[in-house]
C-alpha cells in the first residue's frame, strides 16, 4: 500500500505529552494529513480503534552489529530488523558495539543497507565489543579517529566507553578514568555526547566522581539501576549526589541488559521522583531471551512501577531524540517519514523479572500490533490492510514463482 489512512486511533503527542483523537493519512511514505475526523477516498482504511499511534519508538541503548564472530571476545550481537520492530521500534541506537576498526563495516553493511534506521555511538576502543580485550588498554583509545568519526558521520551521535579496568588495581598504564577522559575528550572534539558504563571500582573510581565531575553536562551515564550504585543511602532514599548530578545535566539512561536493572533500585528511586531520562534495553544475545526480551517489556515495567504510558512513551520518542541531537525523530507531523508504532495496552495479570530474578506482579502490558517504518508495514501481525483471503485479486490464486505447465 502506497497511501492509506489510520482511523479511530488515539495519536500520541510527544510535545504536549498527551493523547489527541486524529486520523492519520500516508501517502508514499509520509504523513500527508492529520486531523481528527478527516476522511479520504479512494484508498485503505485501517481501524485502529482502542489503539494507541506513537511515533516509531527509539531503543536508546541497543547492540546491532551480527555476524561479527563467535568468540568468547566478541559480545554476541542482535539483528536489529529481527528484534526492533516487533516492538515497535524504528530507530535504534547502537551502544558502542564498533570502535573505529568495525565502524565501516557496520554502516556498509547494516546502517545503510537495513530498514530500521541505525544510529550509533562509536565505542572509544579500537576494537569496540567486537573485540572486548581492546577496551581495557588505554593505547587502544583512539580519541582523533573516534572524534573524526563521530564528526563526519551523520548516524553516529556520540562517544561511548565501556568495560575499562574492572576488578584490577589502577596502575601508572591502567588510570582509574583513563577510558572516561577519552571518551569525553573525543566527545568535545566531535562536539556530541559520551555514553559511559563505567563499573565504580575502589577509592579510585568513585561513582559521585563519574557523574558530578567527570562526565559534562548532557552526557549520559547508563546501566543507572544496576546493583553495583549506590545510588540509594542506608535508609533506602536517593543520595543527595544523585539529585545534585541530575541538577547539573547528567542524563540517565536505563540500559537493562542481563544485569544492569533492579527493582530494589528503580522502584524506590520512582517513588521519590527520580525517573530514568531514557528507557532502553541493551539488548543483545545473552538477554533477548530473559530478562530483557525487548523494549515493550521494559516500558511494561515501568507502566507497573507507576509511570503513566504518556511519559513511558515520552521517554522512547521525544526524549531520546533531543538526547540525541535528532530532534526531527519521535514525533509524528505532517512531511515526516510515517515512522509509526501502533501499541495496545493489555489488562490481565502479568509477571515482570529483573536482572536478579525477582518478580514484579503486574496489571497491564504494551503489546505491538503494527509497526510502520516510512510508510511501509514492517511488523504487521493482525494483517491489518490485506483482504480476506475469500475475496482476494486473482494474483493471489497464482502463487509466484510457480511456472505452470
Amino acid at each position: 500500500m502506497k497511501d492509506y489512512i489510520l482511523k479511530n486511533g488515539r495519536v500520541y503527542n510527544s510535545q504536549s505529552r498527551c493523547f489527541e483523537e486524529k486520523n492519520i493519512v500516508v501517502s508514499e511514505g509520509k504523513i500527508t494529513a492529520m486531523e481528527a475526523g478527516i476522511e479520504k477516498e479512494g484508498i485503505t482504511e485501517i481501524n485502529l480503534e482502542g489503539m494507541i499511534l506513537s511515533p516509531g519508538l527509539i531503543d536508546m541503548h541497543t547492540h546491532i552489529y551480527p555476524l561479527c564472530g563467535s568468540s568468547e571476545d566478541t559480545l554476541p550481537m542482535i539483528d536489529g530488523e529481527a528484534h526492533m520492530f516487533q516492538n515497535g521500534v524504528t530507530t535504534a541506537v547502537d551502544a558502542g558495539s564498533c570502535g573505529c576498526k568495525d565502524f565501516f563495516d557496520f554502516k556498509d553493511r547494516f546502517i545503510d543497507k537495513s530498514k530500521l534506521r541505525i544510529l550509533a555511538f562509536i565505542n572509544i576502543a579500537y576494537g569496540g565489543m567486537v573485540s572486548l580485550a581492546s577496551e581495557l588498554e588505554p593505547r587502544n583509545f583512539y580519541i582523533e579517529t573516534a572524534a573524526a568519526i563521530a564528526r563526519e558521520i551523520k548516524e553516529v551521535v556520540g562517544v561511548k566507553t565501556a568495560h575499562y579496568h574492572v576488578g584490577k588495581p589502577f596502575d601508572e598504564e591502567h588510570p582509574a578514568w583513563a577510558s572516561v577522559d577519552a571518551a569525553v575528550r573525543a566527545g568535545e572534539l566531535a562536539g556530541k555526547p559520551v555514553m559511559a558504563d563505567v563499573q565504580p571500582y575502589l577509592p579510585g573510581r568513585p561513582y559521585e566522581e563519574l557523574i558530578l565531575r567527570r562526565l559534562r553536562p548532557g552526557d549520559i551515564h547508563t546501566h543507572v539501576y544496576a546493583q553495583q550504585f549506590h545510588i540509594l543511602n542506608e535508609k533506602n532514599e536517593m543520595q543527595e549526589f544523585m539529585l545534585e548530578a541530575r541538577k547539573r545535566g547528567t542524563l540517565f539512561d536505563l540500559g537493562h541488559g542481563a544485569g544492569s536493572f533492579w527493582f530494589r533500585n528503580a522502584i524506590p528511586a520512582y517513588e521519590q521522583g527520580f525517573y530514568p531520562d531514557t528507557l532502553s534495553t541493551d539488548l543483545y544475545l545473552h538477554n533477548v531471551n530473559g530478562p530483557v526480551y525487548g523494549l515493550l517489556n521494559v516500558m511494561s515495567k515501568y507502566l507497573n512501577i507507576g509511570m503513566s504510558p504518556e511519559e513511558v512513551l515520552y521517554r522512547t520518542t521525544a526524549r531520546p531524540a533531543e538526547i540525541i541531537g535528532h530532534p526531527e525523530l519521535g514525533k509524528l507531523e505532517v512531511g515526516m517519514d510515517a515512522d509509526i508504532a501502533v501499541l495496545k495496552i493489555k489488562e490481565g495479570n502479568f509477571g515482570f523479572a529483573d536482572s536478579g530474578n525477582a518478580r514484579l506482579q503486574g496489571r497491564q502490558m504494551l503489546e505491538c500490533m503494527l509497526t510502520i517504518r516510512a510508510g511501509e508495514f514492517v511488523y504487521n501481525p493482525m494483517a491489518y490492510g490485506m483482504p480476506d483471503w475469500k475475496s482476494a485479486p486473482e494474483a493471489y490464486r497464482t502463487a509466484p514463482g510457480v511456472i505452470e505447465l
